[in-house]
């Protein structure tokens, strides 16, 4: 497979697996009691996007070689194309 399909197949699981990174352990203003004046009560006391970008850079590798892995296994070809 092309390079250039294995990064583009890589940027859209790591596009998904950060959104669902995101909420994990996000805590509100409005959680926190610490409302700023003139932000939204919902928005993140502290985001913390480098580490959820590592987070989800982790779990799109995971996710992108496995995939690979599956597309490539003889056994799984046969099962799928039966």
């Amino acid at each position: 497979m092309p390079v250039i399909s294995i990064i583009a197949v890589f940027l859209v699981v790591w596009w998904i697996s950060f959104v669902a990174v995101l909420p994990i352990g996000a805590r509100s203003q409005h959680e926190a009691g610490e409302i700023v004046a003139g932000t939204e009560p919902g928005a993140p006391v502290t985001p913390a996007l480098v580490r959820r970008m590592l987070a989800a850079t982790a779990l799109a590798a995971i996710l992108t070689a496995l995939l690979f892995w599956g597309l490539s296994n003889e056994t799984l070809y046969r099962y799928w194309n039966r």
